[in-house]
């Protein structure tokens, strides 16, 4: 465990050496949130039957969004975990006295963990003061602003267990730019990155919600703005933690069978 929290403190400290690229990146994500924003006011002024979310919902569910992207994208990638395992270099991680799957988890967390200080707060602080209908609505009280860190925090955690298949499934493909083609495409849509979940058609829902995605994306953030009940919310947390649990055992047990194949490849 010590071995676990020095990395992460580590790679901590050098994430947050990265404030241009984050400048960089919050311009980005106040484009695309406007962006958002400009496309659903459309839809909502044409709108033939109410929807189930309000404007206002929606409106703030983008702005958490972009504000905590580094939390929710599958297509967040630590480039040298790749490196290791196309060139070879992976013989030195089986050299470690320590789990594979715990070190490389501890990493990839600090690495989310990072960015996101360096992005979440002016973009929120910035979103809060903007007029109405473009601003961000705080939650209904304070029980569900606890509730909201509470599941964002579970989310974050099953984003990064299911971010461990996407390297995992590199020492069977050798091909990471494949499985991070496949896995962003499909988690973000079904995680709820491009329409909310409540904005889908109703069969498209039943399949939504039979997966793990939008429990790190969509379940957090209506949470926040109230689309959820308190009672939903306590319901969902427990079920994130299922799905945690059942991620890591799985991840845990897929990095086990790859270790034993693994082929040193350059070596």
């Amino acid at each position: 465990m010590k071995a676990y929290i020095s990395v992460f403190k580590l790679r901590i400290s050098n994430g947050l050496q990265y404030r241009a690229a984050a400048l960089a990146g919050i311009g980005t994500q106040f484009f695309f949130g406007f962006m958002f924003i400009m496309i659903f006011e459309a839809f909502y002024a044409h709108a033939i039957q109410e929807p189930p979310m309000t404007l206002s919902q929606v409106i703030t569910y983008t702005w958490l969004k972009q504000a905590f992207l580094v939390f929710i994208v599958l297509w967040l990638r630590d480039n040298e975990l790749f490196q290791l395992i196309t060139s070879g270099n992976i013989a030195y991680e089986l050299c470690r006295p320590n789990d594979i799957y715990g070190f490389w988890y501890a990493k990839l967390l600090a690495q989310r963990l990072s960015s996101a200080l360096l992005r979440c707060f002016p973009i929120l602080i910035v979103v809060f003061f903007l007029p109405a209908p473009y601003g961000l609505q705080l939650p209904p009280d304070f029980i569900s602003f606890l509730l909201f860190l509470a599941v964002l925090i579970v989310g974050l955690l099953m984003i990064i267990a299911i971010s461990m298949l996407i390297y995992i499934s590199v020492f069977v493909t050798m091909s990471p730019s494949g499985s991070l083609l496949l896995f962003s495409v499909f988690g973000e849509f079904l995680a709820g990155l491009i329409i909310p979940v409540p904005l889908m058609p109703g069969w498209m829902q039943q399949i939504v919600y039979l997966l793990p995605f939008h429990w790190t994306a969509d379940f957090p953030f209506r949470v926040f703005t109230g689309n959820l009940s308190k009672s939903e919310a306590v319901t969902g947390l427990g079920i994130q933690i299922v799905w945690l649990a059942a991620l890591i055992t799985f991840g845990k047990f897929a990095m086990s069978k790859a270790l034993k194949r693994v082929v040193v490849q350059g070596g």
